[in-house]
């Protein structure tokens, strides 16, 4: 279907939850997070939906490098976010940041000790980097180099994350040396893992790589290695056990219901820690639990979604950071017996090399046998969405003004 269809069925849902990703979606993507920026009328609009929609994102609401801060930084006054509640609601850092418009912030499930360890990371990360980065890059100044681990290292709460854009930046199109910083950043992460193993948090954290290839047969997440115009996979993040978006799809469901109808169907204190992690188990959970007059149709946007064929020449490798819940949300419906829409937004125009399917191929991204199938394409990038998007906000507003 096409957007003004999109449009005309938003408007007039009279149970909507759209659940959207941040990052490639309604900002363009940039190597270095610190200088993006979110327009000030599409958190307005986000704002107008207030009930009917929740962000689902890798990154966080809070810190310095939170989405709240770009909240601030496009309003005219900066203390007008809290005071109105024009912050993003939802989930972040996979599923265990929970926050409302107001920026009333929890991370339910999560104890003292793994915080404790999560606050530490940024400092581990930037030693470990020291070490081995030089021999990687042996051609950076001292400077340089400081310049550089400080870039890739992004200081967040409960996702600290490190980040290879800047560096990719400088060996442009030398696919050797971007596959020699993925097996660098690989080997960072896992040595993180084994302290915290240490430590007696083997069970506690996992490592999200974005983009992926999906997940090998222990459950890890397949680096996807760069080839000639595309990186492939730019970040590793160091995430909590049960940060897993599909999970975080559920939370959202549940709070939906809950604020609609006063009972949560999955529990007052369900979240990600604690409720299953595999596809299936999802599935049974909502069927056997929510009503279907309950189910609100459902909407999900996303932009990182990848297939690649298998070595063999047999079957496809593919993952991404938002194909597990778009997916889930897609099946959903049809369990439903509803017309819940994927919206898959172009992110190939930003300053990160990623496969575009504005020339209708969708190589690298989807493939003739995907499951996983796309209601709405949106070829222009960020800017069409959110154009869109605000146009979409400010119609369904007065529609529900006039019901």
């Amino acid at each position: 279907m096409d957007l003004d269809a999109l449009h005309q069925e938003l408007v007039s849902s009279p149970d909507l939850l759209i659940v959207q990703d941040l990052d490639g979606v309604c900002m363009p993507l940039v190597r270095d997070p610190l200088t993006r920026q979110l327009p000030a009328d599409y958190v307005k609009a986000a704002s107008r939906l207030r009930g009917s929609f929740s962000v689902l994102t890798n990154g966080e609401h809070e810190g310095r490098r939170g989405v709240n801060r770009l909240v601030e930084q496009g309003l005219d006054d900066p203390g007008q976010a809290r005071r109105d509640g024009l912050y993003l609601p939802g989930l972040a850092a996979g599923g265990v940041q929970l926050q409302d418009e107001f920026g009333c912030l929890s991370h339910p499930g999560v104890s003292d000790e793994e915080m404790a360890f999560l606050a530490a990371v940024p400092e581990h990360l930037a030693t470990l980097l020291a070490q081995v980065l030089p021999d990687r890059m042996p051609e950076l100044s001292r400077d340089e180099l400081h310049t550089e681990i400080d870039r890739a290292i992004l200081d967040m709460q409960v996702a600290p994350t490190i980040n290879l854009n800047s560096l990719y930046s400088r060996v442009p199109g030398n696919v050797l040396r971007q596959r020699s910083l993925q097996a660098m950043l690989e080997s960072v992460m896992q040595e993180l893992m084994a302290m915290a193993a240490d430590q007696g948090l083997s069970e506690s954290f996992f490592l999200h790589v974005a983009p992926n290839l999906g997940r090998d047969a222990q459950g890890k997440e397949r680096l996807k290695p760069a080839t000639q115009g595309d990186v492939g996979s730019t970040d590793i993040q160091f995430m909590l056990r049960g940060s897993i978006k599909e999970v975080g799809l559920l939370v959202l469901i549940n709070r939906h219901i809950a604020a609609r109808t006063g009972t949560a169907p999955l529990g007052d204190h369900f979240n990600v820690r604690t409720a299953p992690h595999d596809h299936n188990s999802l599935i049974e959970l909502c069927k056997e639990r929510i009503p279907r007059d309950q189910m609100p149709h459902l909407v999900g946007v996303g932009d990182t979604v990848t297939s690649t064929p298998c070595s063999s020449g047999e079957g496809w490798l593919r993952g991404g950071s938002d194909r597990g819940f778009l997916t889930l949300l897609q099946e959903l419906g049809e369990t439903f017996g509803q017309s819940n829409r994927v919206v898959l937004v172009d992110s190939s125009g930003g300053e990160v090399d990623r496969p575009s399917f504005s020339d209708g191929t969708f190589e690298g991204i989807s493939d003739p046998d995907d499951p996983l199938q796309f209601d709405v394409c949106i070829p222009g990038g960020p800017n069409q969405y959110v154009a869109w998007f605000i146009e979409m906000a400010q119609a369904r507003s007065m529609a529900c003004l006039g019901r």
